[in-house]
C-alpha cells in the first residue's frame, strides 16, 4: 500500500498514518495523524475515500476530515 504524502504551506512534507485503538466501552476506532517520518508507531496509509486534507492557517498543522457537501 502506498503512503499519502502532503506538503504544507511552509514546505514541510508529512506522511499520513493510522492506528486502531480500543475505547473504554470496547469499541475499536481508527485514528489518523500526520508525521514527518514514514513509519514509527503507526502504519503508513493512503488518504481514506471520502476524506480531504485541511491545513491550519496559523501553524500549518495538517488534519483530515470528511468531505463536506
Amino acid at each position: 500500500m502506498a503512503t499519502y504524502q502532503h506538503t504544507n504551506k511552509k514546505g514541510v512534507s508529512y506522511f499520513l498514518h493510522y492506528k486502531d485503538v480500543t475505547l473504554k466501552g470496547g469499541r475499536v476506532q481508527r485514528i489518523y495523524w500526520f508525521a514527518k517520518e514514514e513509519g514509527g508507531k503507526g502504519t503508513p496509509t493512503e488518504l481514506p475515500e471520502g476524506y480531504e486534507v485541511v491545513e491550519n492557517d496559523r501553524n500549518g498543522f495538517l488534519a483530515i476530515r470528511k468531505i463536506r457537501k
